[in-house]
């Protein structure tokens, strides 16, 4: 419980700093602010609760908010959807979960396995699981990213790849904003995951092989990959951008099915076309050339 005390105070604190004083809404003080964001008198205030409460609880303090109380501390924040899970997990108002049991080792089903290889050769897809470990890929998305098949099983894991692979930070020419959101996806599942100890020794692993994760963990931000862009510098087909949406898999809520599509007709459809057709001639059998 300590440490998620210590979780929730640190969250508090850093977001209470983010926040923009001008948008609340409370009338100014006169007071001259020497840090930015909210004060704790002010958090307090637009959450309806007393100063001390809520200076125990950013404290860490052992103290039990009613989901009320989280809710309208999460909007005095201004914290977003993915924030105020964030909290409610933290302080842990989130429905009842079956008592933990030891997490095994997670595959697809050979159905998923199937779906994956069946879609349209220009779509690229991969499927993550526990703390961003890959779990599947089809042929277009290993010629779009990484093979990660090739890779050792320890080593599958799109965070750890996008930190710790220099062909990554080649890639995506928004690489910076690619990781951040990969950082702050992992810390918002951290809290909950069912593997706890691998999630640690993953963090753990990437802060001190990675001066940007850490710097970007300490922040903690969280952030739901649901959909978005990646833009793209292809060794093989250049610059392109591609949309992803991501799919839920009814009864795993550890496993996340990521397609990546691009806008018909643009120069970046016909750069996934163009790679398509080279992964399909790759993948052909071998002709035996005639005798002479």
């Amino acid at each position: 419980m300590a440490s998620v005390n210590r979780e929730l105070a640190d969250f508090l604190k850093r977001s209470r700093a983010q926040g923009d004083p001008e948008r609340t809404g409370l009338p100014p003080d006169g007071r001259v602010r020497r840090v930015p964001g909210l004060r704790r008198e002010e958090v307090a205030r637009l959450a309806g609760v007393s100063t001390d409460y809520y200076a125990r609880l950013e404290q860490g303090r052992p103290i039990n908010p009613s989901p009320a109380v989280v809710e309208a501390i999460g909007h005095a924040l201004g914290l977003d959807a993915a924030g105020l899970a964030h909290l409610r997990d933290l302080v842990g108002v989130t429905a009842a979960r079956p008592p933990a049991r030891a997490p095994g080792v997670q595959r697809l089903r050979p159905g998923l396995h199937q779906l994956l290889d069946s879609l349209d050769p220009a779509v690229p897809a991969l499927v993550l699981g526990r703390r961003s470990a890959v779990l599947g890929v089809n042929r277009m998305a290993r010629a779009l990213f990484a093979d990660f098949e090739a890779m050792p099983v320890a080593e599958r894991n799109y965070t750890r790849w996008l930190f710790l692979d220099p062909g990554a930070r080649a890639l995506f020419a928004d690489w910076a904003v690619q990781a951040r959101a990969a950082v702050e996806n992992l810390r918002l599942d951290a809290v909950h995951a069912s593997d706890r100890r691998a999630t640690e020794a993953l963090v753990t692993e990437l802060r001190e092989l990675s001066e940007d994760f850490d710097r970007w963990w300490r922040q903690h931000r969280v952030h739901q990959r649901t959909h978005g862009s990646k833009r793209l510098l292809h060794p093989l087909v250049g610059e392109l951008t591609v949309e992803y949406e991501t799919l839920s898999l009814p009864g795993d809520s550890e496993t996340t099915v990521f397609l990546y599509t691009a806008a018909p007709g643009s120069a970046s459809a016909q750069a996934l076309d163009l790679l398509a057709s080279w992964t399909l001639a790759e993948a052909a059998p071998a002709r035996r050339r005639p005798r002479d």
